[in-house]
């Protein structure tokens, strides 16, 4: 049949694998490097995936496809998550990090990060760390701006990152699959002073209110001197 249907152009492709986390139907891979459309059957033509390309890869083409196979999709989302990411690329791997808490001589201060990846987007809604985990959604800039931020935030917590002002995305929708899919004990925002970084406070507290938890959640500001907003 003719239908609408995504098409990805190679060339403009990086290979970062946002579309295949956009493509709620799984119809995106990240083969050799490179977005493709492994299966036009579960390519519903709505184009989620659109919008999030950084480089403008995807577009819009009407051409001979399989129509799309909503049963097959829904078959699809229940068989059980893959451990990583669609993305290849290996900084977006997902895997726990082990840490001595000895100070080794090379390095003055341990890193506390318990979990990679750490960026709202990138991060899988299913990864086995998010069981039982005290999240921590912080604002990109809170980090550089608190000095001792691994010891008193990210240490003994999940860590996510992500900036509302420069990442064109909608975290609530990501945040409320992770909180409504797993076993969070409670959730602290970080964020900086700036009114620009309430998006990640709302983000989390839209999250919490769609995924019908009751969860504690606490929010802490960061001036931007690097001192905790009384």
């Amino acid at each position: 049949m003719i239908r609408k249907i995504i098409k990805i152009d190679e060339e403009k492709c990086t290979g970062c694998g946002i579309c295949a986390e956009a493509c709620h139907e799984g119809a995106i891979s990240i083969v050799d490097g490179k977005a493709k459309l492994t299966r036009e059957d579960y390519c519903d033509g709505l184009g989620d995936c659109l919008p999030t390309c950084p480089t403008g890869a995807i577009s819009f083409e009407e051409r001979e496809a399989p129509a799309y196979n909503e049963a097959a999709v829904l078959a699809s989302k229940r068989e059980p998550p893959a451990e990583n990411l669609p993305c290849g690329c290996p900084g977006t791997q997902a895997r726990a990090i082990r840490r001595d808490d000895a100070v080794s001589d090379s390095v003055s201060v341990p890193s506390r990060l318990s979990q990679w990846p750490v960026q709202i987007k990138l991060a899988p809604v299913n990864a086995p760390y998010f069981d039982g985990a005290h999240l921590l959604v912080a604002a990109d800039c809170t980090a550089y701006a608190y000095g001792n931020f691994h010891n008193d935030f990210i240490k003994t917590r999940v860590t996510l990152i992500g900036c509302p002002k420069l990442d064109a995305v909608d975290y609530s929708e990501k945040l409320t699959r992770i909180i409504s899919g797993n076993d969070i004990k409670d959730v602290t925002v970080v964020r900086m002073e700036v009114p620009c970084c309430g998006g990640i406070e709302n983000a989390v507290k839209t999250a919490l209110k769609q995924s019908n938890k009751s969860i504690p959640c606490s929010v802490i500001t960061v001036t931007t001197n690097g001192r905790i907003k009384d």
